[in-house]
């Protein structure tokens, strides 16, 4: 079994936008979150991609850690618009601090 490659993640932010964007070692492409900014205190999460070249190794679910992280340590909530970041709250019931049903 392989060892997974680690996943550097980085934060892109801008007064109505943002998004983390995910690279690995030897992959083209990036995954990314997205999120709009509804007020300062909340953001939609509205759109979650992983190239398949990425697939099966918690790309996805790193990138909503570090949204959830980031949201505990700024203060702000999430509404869950994208399917993918909904799906994680609901295997995630303690991250109802930061989440919107």
């Amino acid at each position: 079994m392989s060892e997974p490659r680690p996943v550097e993640i980085r934060f892109e932010d801008a007064p109505t936008r943002g998004r983390y964007v995910a690279r690995m070692a030897g992959v083209a492409e990036d995954a990314e979150l997205t999120f709009s900014r509804t007020s300062p205190t909340r953001v939609i999460a509205d759109h979650t991609f992983v190239p398949d070249t990425m697939r099966g190794g918690g790309v996805g679910a790193k990138l909503v850690q570090r949204l959830v992280a980031d949201a505990r340590a700024g203060g702000w909530r999430i509404i869950p618009l994208c399917p993918f970041v909904k799906a994680q709250y609901q295997r995630h019931p303690e991250w109802s601090d930061v989440m919107e049903a």
